[in-house]
């Protein structure tokens, strides 16, 4: 097989960025609609929640809103300390980043065993530890993917992705320049779709999702792992590299 040109491994790259996206809004579906009403990876909306937990007194909310931070943030260090920081020689897609997403991949495969074991429908103290097993596995993806080195890109924070795609079109843009940006709000919406209609009509599901959304990426990063061109190609393609935050 050909060694694939550095415009079509950015390309790929980005390809693999949706699909992590897209499990990023299939796993904050379930924890709010199977686990207690907090996300998994949209910080911003638990902060609001947990404030509103206080105002009203609802312990329950605390406790899941709280939960889900804490151990997004730790999956946000895990995946930091493993996937290490972005270098200037790095190739498109480092092998760090497959390996960390490894353990991402290992922590899901124990949520699908322990949704699977409680039939799909936790409850108490397994909703709590099902939630906070999902916020460390996206806090790993979340911090992950900032090895890639490209400001702005991200598969779990699509506040900065949405405000610079409306900022693009104000500003003249043509739709080919917010096109990767349009790609993964639709894959965040597209996975929760996906999940909310598992969750609805097939439980023992929900967890395949994620399962074959990461081990899809995990495989198909081998084709651009080998290829060292020491360029970052992307930063030039992706639309919403730039100032996002």
């Amino acid at each position: 097989m050909a060694p694939l040109t550095a415009e079509r491994q950015a390309d790929v790259r980005h390809a693999l960025v949706v699909v992590l996206t897209l499990n990023a809004g299939a796993t904050d579906a379930i924890g709010f609609l199977a686990l207690g009403g907090a996300f998994t990876s949209v910080m911003t909306g638990n902060l609001v929640l947990f404030g509103i937990s206080a105002a009203h007194a609802d312990g329950g909310l605390a406790r899941h809103t709280a939960t889900a931070i804490a151990c997004f943030i730790a999956g946000c260090v895990i995946g930091a300390r493993l996937a290490g920081t972005a270098r200037d020689t790095d190739p498109v897609w480092p092998r760090s980043v497959t390996r960390t997403l490894l353990v991402q991949f290992a922590i899901f495969s124990v949520f699908a065993i322990s949704w699977w074991f409680v039939g799909g429908r936790p409850h108490g103290a397994a909703q709590l530890a099902l939630l906070a097993a999902n916020a460390v596995g996206l806090g790993i993806q979340s911090s992950t993917v900032q090895r890639f080195g490209i400001s702005g890109l991200s598969t779990t924070y699509m506040t900065g992705t949405l405000t610079t795609l409306v900022v693009r079109l104000t500003s003249g843009h043509r739709i080919r320049d917010i096109k990767g940006s349009a790609q993964l709000l639709i894959a965040l919406i597209a996975g929760a779709v996906l999940s909310g209609i598992l969750n609805r009509d097939v439980p023992s599901m929900v967890p395949l999702l994620q399962l074959a959304s990461i081990g899809g990426v995990i495989v198909f990063s081998t084709l651009l792992t080998p290829h060292r061109s020491g360029v970052q190609p992307s930063a030039a393609r992706y639309d919403g590299a730039r100032s996002m935050e």
